[in-house]
C-alpha cells in the first residue's frame, strides 16, 4: 500500500520541521495585513510558526516574521498575533 505524501513545513524561528497541519500559518495579505490563516488557504505570502510560546515571542517581538513575509508587522498586528499566542497549547 502506497502512503500518501503528507506536506512539511518549517518553523520561521526553530527550524523544526513538522506536517503543514501541525504548524500555524501567518499571512501577509495582499492588502498588507498580517493574519493567523487557520484555514491554510487564505492568499498571500505565509510563514509557519510551532506551538513553542518562545518561538511566538521571538517571532513577533524580533524581526523574523517580518523577514520571512517579505514585508512589515505592524504594531496592530504584532498585539493580534500575541493575544492568539496566548491560546496556544504545546
Amino acid at each position: 500500500m502506497h502512503q500518501r505524501h503528507t506536506p512539511e513545513r518549517s518553523c520561521v524561528v526553530c527550524g523544526t520541521k513538522m506536517a503543514k497541519r501541525d504548524l500555524v500559518r501567518i499571512v501577509l495579505t495582499p492588502s498588507g495585513s498580517c493574519t493567523v490563516d487557520e484555514t491554510g488557504k487564505l492568499a498571500g505570502r505565509g510563514a509557519y510558526l510551532c506551538h513553542q510560546l518562545a518561538c511566538w515571542e521571538r517571532a513577533v517581538k524580533g524581526g523574523r516574521l517580518a523577514h520571512s513575509l517579505r514585508g512589515d508587522v505592524t504594531a496592530d498586528d504584532k498585539a493580534r498575533l500575541t493575544e492568539f499566542s496566548a491560546t496556544l497549547t504545546a
